[in-house]
């Protein structure tokens, strides 16, 4: 038993009227996927290239934003490509009615959609629904100042019509760059000034991360009080953590190292909405990789961190791993339905992390 794993690439089709390739798509030859602008003020589709979900957000919020004029008011709609795409999604993206509302949906981890629901997604996409728009975010890491797209994606008809429309963003992050125009923006926005050398002490100071360096400059704004000129002596109350790292995570589970973990969940603030749907994403695809190691699927790791994970596979098991996949998707669940806070749904599958390493909680350790 395996995890379904990504289908080989798709070859680029050779004519540029074809969204793909294949006896099954002979309908789809003539067609020209310069329909998708056709008779509309806006991108057919957008692809949001960037590893940080804060400026993913703000940026699609802008797009959308500037388009809700006249009156139209886009419902938006969230879908996550680390699970399969629901039914409503595939309705939402074809469909068309006269009464219908318009609708933005986002696919957050785009990237982790298998080859051939990207064979399927950009089937439709060559059919344009006037009433969706459809947000694709590659949350890839760049390298040498670029995207690394998985290879099925990057040889798709639709990503290389949408970079010739304009409909491509990319973003690496907050690199030093970033962080400086990011700061600058929102301090505006409060209505706030950086005084003289106060804008480079504090960009030297903040996380190359937008959720946590929005927080940062946020409490740097109640420091700075009515006066709203941040000064460069703030610098100093920037405190920021690393962000966490997952292995490491599951390595003090499997320790039974419990002061460790939990301290671990504190300092990352996991307990915070923005941040514990990153984690479960971080702790889905852990487990994932696992599973495919387990399996004896071939995973592209360091050389030193294979054989510490292939050991750590073997002694979980498939029971173990289920039970942790189990866990992972019934704190998002208890999140997206609101049957429990982010903190409640979080500390509830640390606690049941727990035992999957079979290792019991010690009170005084928990978090009350």
């Amino acid at each position: 038993m395996s995890l379904p794993t990504p289908c080989a690439a798709t070859s680029r089709p050779s004519k540029a009227t074809s969204c793909i390739q294949g006896p099954e798509t002979k309908s789809l030859r003539a067609f020209n996927f310069s329909r998708a602008s056709s008779n509309m003020d806006r991108p057919g589709f957008s692809f949001c290239i960037c590893p940080d979900s804060r400026l993913l957000k703000d940026h699609i919020s802008g797009l959308v934003n500037a388009t809700e004029t006249g009156g139209t008011c886009f419902e938006r709609q969230v879908f996550w490509g680390d699970e399969a795409l629901p039914p409503v999604f595939w309705e939402h993206l074809t469909l068309q009615g006269l009464f219908g509302s318009p609708r933005a949906l986002v696919v957050r981890n785009a990237h982790n959609l298998p080859a051939d629901v990207w064979k399927r997604l950009s089937t439709a996409l060559a059919r344009p629904n006037p009433l969706s728009w459809p947000f694709f975010c590659l949350e890839v890491p760049f390298e040498r100042g670029q995207p690394k797209i998985p290879a099925h994606i990057a040889k798709l008809r639709c990503l290389d019509f949408a970079e010739r429309k304009g409909w491509v963003w990319r973003s690496p992050g907050l690199d030093e760059r970033g962080i400086r125009r990011f700061l600058q923006q929102r301090a505006t926005d409060a209505g706030a000034r950086f005084a003289p050398g106060a804008l480079d002490a504090i960009a030297a100071a903040m996380p190359a991360d937008a959720t946590a360096a929005a927080t940062e400059l946020d409490k740097l704004l109640l420091a700075a009080g009515l006066d709203a000129t941040l000064g460069p002596e703030l610098a100093k109350l920037v405190s920021h953590e690393p962000d966490l790292d997952i292995f490491a995570f599951i390595k003090a589970l499997q320790g039974g190292n419990a002061q460790a973990v939990w301290r671990q969940v504190q300092r990352d603030k996991l307990g915070g909405d923005s941040m514990v749907f990153p984690f479960i994403g971080m702790l889905l695809r852990e487990t994932r990789q696992l599973w495919q190691l387990l399996s004896g699927e071939p995973v592209r790791l360091p050389p030193s961190v294979l054989p510490v994970k292939q050991q750590l596979a073997q002694q979980l098991g498939y029971s173990g791993l289920t039970r942790m996949l189990d866990l992972t998707l019934e704190a998002e669940r208890g999140i997206k339905t609101g049957e429990r806070s982010p903190e409640q749904s979080l500390d509830a599958l640390v606690a049941g992390l727990f035992t999957v390493f079979a290792r019991p909680v010690p009170r005084h350790t928990r978090r009350m």
